[in-house]
């Protein structure tokens, strides 16, 4: 199992970016996706899911409005397009693949990526 996320970088507040996670070595259609961020001294936080079946989204609440998951199954790549972002939005962002349900806890999450980093400045 291989997750690569792409896509980070520095912007300012207010800005946008477009995270990318390509996937290999499992049948990617068969398994719900989540990102998730990890911001120097504090705990991994589930920021958001899609499943694998029918395309439902879960987001936390800290990013539900400004952010949007999205996935192409032809591709094995998973999409997380941040609008409006905050200088708290500043972390290492990695996506993973879920055991089960889609879930924004990480107990349910098995296989994730070496994460990609965002900084958001004010």
């Amino acid at each position: 199992v291989q997750l690569v996320e792409s896509g980070g970088g520095s912007v300012q507040a207010g800005g946008s970016l477009r995270l990318s996670c390509a996937a290999s070595g499992f049948t990617f259609h068969y398994y719900a996706l989540c990102w998730f961020r990890q911001a120097p001294g504090k705990e991994r936080e589930g920021v958001s899911c899609i499943s694998s079946s029918d395309g439902s989204t879960y987001y936390a609440d800290s990013v539900k409005g400004r952010f949007t998951i999205s996935r192409d199954n032809a591709k094995n790549t998973v999409y997380l397009q941040m609008n409006s972002l905050k200088p708290e939005d500043t972390a290492v962002y990695y996506c993973a693949r879920v055991v089960g349900v889609p879930s924004l806890e990480p107990d349910e999450w098995d296989y994730w990526g070496q994460g990609t980093q965002v900084t958001v400045s004010s």
